[in-house]
């Protein structure tokens, strides 16, 4: 079977894998606010706090295991790595779909942070078997199927949320195991033995990620832009739902067809847009354009008066599905083939820090905005502050076209 083919076969592979894992992941979405109501008997406003540590509680463990998980899979191939993560997040549904309070609730999202290394792992898959001009838009593959996960497991979250606030998490165990299954009968190992490393426990602490990228400039730039985006990001699962019920009064039904909306849009950008954006615009180029309309989509969001406009703003952030492909194109081209799985999981931890940011700034910015005794009632606070973390990004991104120029060779030319 020649290279080309075997390539197309295993981004198709990857492709599903990443689909419907985040499809198990999305379907709790819209019952989540219920669920925590149910187990607290707190009011919305009181149940976003929760939501926001729980949302915590998953990051926290994404930062401290993601560059164990990545070292690992270059030093044990991609395979069992992905089939580690799949077996530990299908179980973790079962468990998330039983649990009989609010603390075995945050037991199953510190579970999922520590197998949740899916993405990062898929993330190196992709770099192993990906030409470095053909990256970013293979990257956009992985977040076309990100994107599709989240129509299709918003969707039957909500129609599933009439069976009951378990039924989705029961329907988040089976899309888990049906996914491992996938894995264990289909997908092939993109890392061939002689490109493995040893596993050194000093890069694959949290801090060791970070003194790696140290050691590349022009990496290290551009991941500190991908932090303030990774801040921003949060917005959408942390108070999206709580949002739109206070906002709108929006039901589960109604949450679950949003985000799927804005998963079809995203889905769509980044699998089809990308890859006519990035030969004509360039990766740098197609960034800024992503982070300048997010942040415009975000401050829609907060000022929208009716809730039939959200959905106009999520066709016009079309462009936003830009930014992580681009970005992650960008760092893996000048990471060498031996330390992709040490780049996307120094990338991980970085958006895990991101992920414990957000969900506190986003959360407690939505309780006391929304609270009865508000000083200024404004629950769209949180996306104002989403905004300003993507200018800030834009800002960041223009510091790191200059450090790229600086140092324009990369690491894979300095390698050879």
């Amino acid at each position: 079977m020649s290279r080309p083919l075997r390539s197309r076969n295993a981004l198709i592979f990857i492709f599903i894998t990443v689909l419907i894992d985040m499809a198990s992941f999305g379907v709790i979405m819209p019952v989540l606010p219920d669920l925590i109501r149910d187990l607290t008997g707190q009011d919305l406003a009181g149940a976003s706090f929760y939501g926001g540590g729980l949302m915590l509680a998953f990051a926290a463990m994404q930062f401290l295991c993601s560059p164990i998980i990545g070292n690992l899979s270059d030093r044990f191939g991609r395979r069992p790595v992905l089939l580690l993560s799949l077996g530990g997040l299908a179980a973790n549904m079962v468990l998330m779909a039983v649990a009989p309070n609010l603390l075995w609730l945050f037991v199953g999202r510190i579970i999922s942070g520590i197998f949740g290394a899916t993405m990062s792992t898929a993330s190196a898959y992709i770099a192993d078997v990906s030409p470095p001009d053909k990256r970013a838009a293979n990257f956009g593959l992985i977040g076309a199927a990100f994107g599709m996960g989240f129509v299709l497991g918003p969707v039957i979250g909500g129609v599933l949320a009439q069976y009951g606030v378990r039924a989705p998490f029961y329907a988040a165990a089976a899309l888990g195991f049906i996914n491992l299954l996938y894995g264990i009968f289909v997908l092939p190992e993109s890392l061939p033995p002689e490109k493995r490393r040893p596993f050194e426990w000093r890069r694959a602490n949290p801090l060791g990620a970070f003194f790696h990228l140290k050691e590349r400039p022009v990496v290290l730039s551009f991941a500190l832009v991908m932090l303030f985006f990774g801040i921003a990001n949060p917005v959408y699962p942390t108070v999206w739902a709580f949002y739109t019920q206070e906002k709108f009064g929006w039901d589960a039904f109604d949450v679950g067809v949003s985000l799927g909306i804005v998963g079809v849009v995203f889905g769509l950008s980044q699998a089809l847009f990308i890859r006519w954006a990035i030969p004509r615009l360039g990766e740098v180029r197609s960034a800024a354009i992503g982070l300048t309309v997010l942040s415009l989509a975000f401050t829609a969001y907060a000022l929208s008066p009716v809730g039939w406009l959200v959905y106009v703003v999520i066709l016009l952030s079309f462009p936003a599905g830009l930014i992580g492909p681009s970005m992650l194109g960008i760092m893996s081209n000048r990471t060498s083939e031996s330390e992709q799985g040490e780049l996307q999981g120094a990338l991980a931890s970085i958006a895990a820090v991101g992920a414990v940011i957000g969900p506190v700034l986003f959360a407690g910015l939505f309780g006391v905005f929304s609270a009865k005794d508000a000083p200024v009632y404004f629950p769209g606070a949180p996306f104002i502050a989403a905004a300003a973390l993507c200018l800030a990004g834009l800002i960041g991104l223009r510091f790191a076209v200059k450090k790229m120029r600086e140092h324009p060779k990369d690491i894979s030319q300095l390698d050879k």
